[in-house]
C-alpha cells in the first residue's frame, strides 16, 4: 500500500523554525522526484519546493527561496523542508508529493497534509 505521511507541523511565531517530515512506503521513493506543496484558506494550491530522484538537484518558490530548504534521505525513505524565518502567510495545510513514471504511467502520490499556523 503506498503511503506518504507528513509530520512536523504545528504552531510558531513569526521568525521561527519547523522541519516537516515526509514518511514514504508501498513503493520506490529513489526512483521519484519530491515536491512539498502548501494550501492556505480559500487559495490554490501551490508548489513550495522540489528536489529530484537522486536529490542532485533542487528548486523553491521565490516566496521561500533562502528561508526554506528541501532534502531527502532515499536510504530512509524520508523527504524533508526545513522551514526557518516563517512568516504569518507562510500558513498552510503543506503536502509531501512524489512523481515519477512507473512503468509507461506518470504517477503521482500526496499526502494527507500537515498544518502550518505561524502566528504570535
Amino acid at each position: 500500500q503506498v503511503q506518504l505521511v507528513e509530520s512536523g507541523g504545528g504552531l510558531v511565531q513569526p521568525g521561527g523554525s519547523l522541519r516537516l517530515s515526509c514518511a514514504a512506503s508501498g513503493f520506490t521513493f529513489s526512483n521519484y522526484a519530491m515536491s512539498w506543496y502548501r494550501q492556505a484558506p480559500g487559495r490554490e494550491r501551490e508548489l513550495v519546493a522540489s528536489i529530484t530522484a537522486t536529490g542532485g538537484i533542487t528548486n523553491s518558490a521565490d516566496s521561500v527561496k533562502g528561508r526554506f530548504t528541501i532534502s531527502r534521505d532515499n536510504a530512509k525513505n524520508t523527504g524533508n523542508l526545513q522551514m526557518n524565518s516563517l512568516k504569518p502567510e507562510d500558513t498552510a495545510v503543506y503536502y509531501c508529493n512524489t512523481a515519477g513514471w512507473k512503468g509507461l504511467r506518470w504517477t503521482n502520490y500526496w499526502g494527507q497534509g500537515t498544518q502550518v499556523t505561524v502566528s504570535s
